[in-house]
Formats: C-alpha cells, sequence, structure tokens
C-alpha cells in the first residue's frame, strides 16, 4: 500500500502513530487575505484528536479563531517518504493550565526537557482539530498517486 485515505472524524492509526511520535507537522491555515500559511511546529494526539500547541497572540490561533480551517501534514523523521496529511477544523481550543503543562510535555517528547518559560510571551493554547479528511502516504513500497 503506497497511499490510504479516509473521510470523517476519527484518526487512521497511521496519523496516530506519526501525532504521537516526534514528528514535525507543517500547519496551513487561512490568513485574513485569504493566503495559506504553512508553520513547522510540534504536534500531538489525544482522544481521537490532532493536537497543536500555539501561542494565542500567534497568526496561526488567529487565523483558526477566525476561520477553523487548517490542515496538517506530519512527516515521519525517520523516513520522510512516510506522512499523513489531515484537512479538518479546529473543534475546540484548551487554555489555561492544561495547556501550560501540555508545552511542557511536547517539550519532553522532542528535546527531552521542559519548555523555557521564558519563551512564552503570551497564553498557550492547544488546538483540538478534527479530521474531516486523511490520506496516509508509504513511499517506501512505491509511489503513491
Amino acid at each position: 500500500m503506497t497511499a490510504k485515505t479516509a473521510d470523517g472524524p476519527e484518526l487512521m492509526p497511521e496519523t496516530q502513530e506519526l501525532a504521537t511520535a516526534p514528528n514535525f507537522a507543517a500547519v496551513s491555515t487561512i490568513l485574513p487575505s485569504g493566503r495559506i500559511q504553512t508553520q513547522m511546529i510540534w504536534v500531538d494526539a489525544e482522544d481521537g484528536k490532532l493536537v497543536l500547541n500555539t501561542e494565542t497572540h500567534r497568526a496561526k490561533a488567529v487565523n483558526v479563531e477566525r476561520d477553523p480551517t487548517i490542515t496538517v501534514l506530519i512527516r515521519d523523521e525517520k523516513d520522510p517518504y512516510r506522512y499523513a496529511e489531515v484537512r479538518g477544523h479546529v473543534a475546540e481550543t484548551i487554555t489555561g493550565e492544561r495547556a501550560r503543562a501540555h508545552i511542557d510535555e511536547l517539550a519532553e517528547k522532542y528535546t527531552g526537557g521542559p519548555y523555557p518559560p521564558e519563551n512564552i510571551k503570551s497564553e498557550r493554547v492547544m488546538l483540538m482539530i478534527v479530521p474531516e479528511r486523511q490520506t496516509f502516504v508509504d513511499q517506501t513500497k512505491g509511489v503513491a498517486d
């Protein structure tokens, strides 16, 4: 299998696997101008949703507050020919102590230590993403169409 696609709100097992490992995600949101903005950030999965953690003042947080449409592409850092694309929407945001604790969990996963508090400029916010369409690609088994 080189590609597998699914519609609906359930995370595919392959997407869950990539999101919970220390893999980076390219996150695309829609700017007020209608143009697309993409940034590389840490990713996680929780309760069947993809989870991103950012700050309330950052463009991606402001963008999804206005338009919850989002695309997340998670690349397997051990094998860049494996990746999952998730098109969906931000269904919920979480701030406060839970979001602050979550960034420490992500920092531990990606760097082996806590998130430096001096790096926080506003308030942490978790973006809970419900998939609408997912595609998992494994090009180690051939080229995906």
